[in-house]
């Protein structure tokens, strides 16, 4: 005889709760690293920043990889929060497809040209 003690209760969801939360707070630290780093160059540039001290700030390898990190894990930020956004507030299962893949675009589009502007430099 089995008892079942409380109501029943439907499991739903992606159950990415820890992992989204951690994802969410790496991606902000490596999004703060990069602002100190940016601010660190400009304040110490020596004499106007122009188009050619800020193309100088972002022309060593080292920070082209770290603008890159930065885009990645924006992009990564940008689409956990979204996501658990529509999961939440979007309940028909059509409409929230259609704009997951909406966000999924235009992230991918963002993401193609944050890179070409960076690599041109």
């Amino acid at each position: 005889m089995a008892v079942n003690y409380g109501s029943r209760r439907t499991v739903v969801g992606a159950h990415y709760g820890t992992r989204d939360w951690l994802a969410q707070r790496v991606t902000a630290v490596v999004m703060a690293l990069f602002t100190l780093v940016v601010l660190a160059q400009v304040l110490f540039t020596r004499g106007p920043v122009d188009y050619y001290a800020w193309a100088g700030i972002f022309h060593p390898q080292w920070m082209k990889m770290l603008t890159f990190a930065t885009i990645v894990g924006l992009l990564y930020h940008v689409w956990v929060g979204m996501r658990d956004v529509l999961m939440d507030y979007v309940k028909p299962v059509g409409i929230r497809l259609v704009l997951q893949i909406l966000v999924l675009v235009w992230l991918v589009g963002c993401a193609g040209w944050a890179i070409q502007v960076l690599w041109r430099v």
